[in-house]
């Protein structure tokens, strides 16, 4: 009998550590950012900042689609790609990287919905959103793309790719093909 109390304890005991590495806080966000940033100068890359939340249906499809196997290379070889969580339910706020909301209003992004995606260079200079303007418009104007879908979208995400990568226009086609998807 106490053979089995002392397994019993030290599984509880297990089991309650185990889940305290679960809760851990998340990261502020300009760690975030500057852990990216880190990254992405070592391996000579942009850094692909997305804002977004766990309950959000089209930040799903954007990571789908940056992950499926058809473009997934093409993207981890042109970017570190990272998140920031916003916009969280009530219940949810404690999966929020401190300072995001911030960071997404620095950038334009306030009022936008999610996805909204940033690209830096590895110097940390703002090469892109995902915000289209038309010519004239300043920084504050233009629609969110969120993850690219429509046509519109999606032409207006390859041109970003094509100023910030070094993706040919066969790849950049792959990619095209693979966001058209999420138009339905």
């Amino acid at each position: 009998m106490r053979r089995i109390l002392i397994i019993t304890g030290l599984l509880t005991l297990f089991i309650v550590r185990s889940s305290a590495q679960f809760d851990k806080a998340p990261e502020p966000a300009e760690a975030v950012l500057k852990q990216a940033l880190q990254e992405a100068a070592a391996s000579h890359k942009n850094v692909l900042l997305l804002f977004h939340a766990s309950w959000c249906g089209w930040c799903h499809r954007m990571d789908t689609s940056l992950n499926d196997p058809v473009c997934k290379k093409m993207f981890d070889d042109n970017f570190v790609i990272t998140h920031l969580v916003v916009h969280e339910s009530k219940e949810k706020k404690n999966l929020e990287n401190p300072g995001a909301e911030a960071m997404k209003a620095n950038y334009n992004g306030e009022g936008q919905g999610i996805p909204f995606w940033l690209v830096f260079d590895p110097k940390g200079n703002l090469l892109a959103d995902s915000r289209i303007r038309t010519e004239g418009q300043g920084p504050g104007a233009g629609e969110n793309t969120g993850c690219p879908a429509t046509e519109k979208e999606v032409n207006y995400f390859v041109e970003i790719l094509k100023k910030t990568t070094a993706l040919n226009e066969q790849q950049l086609e792959i990619i095209r093909k693979r966001f058209r998807e999420n138009d339905h």
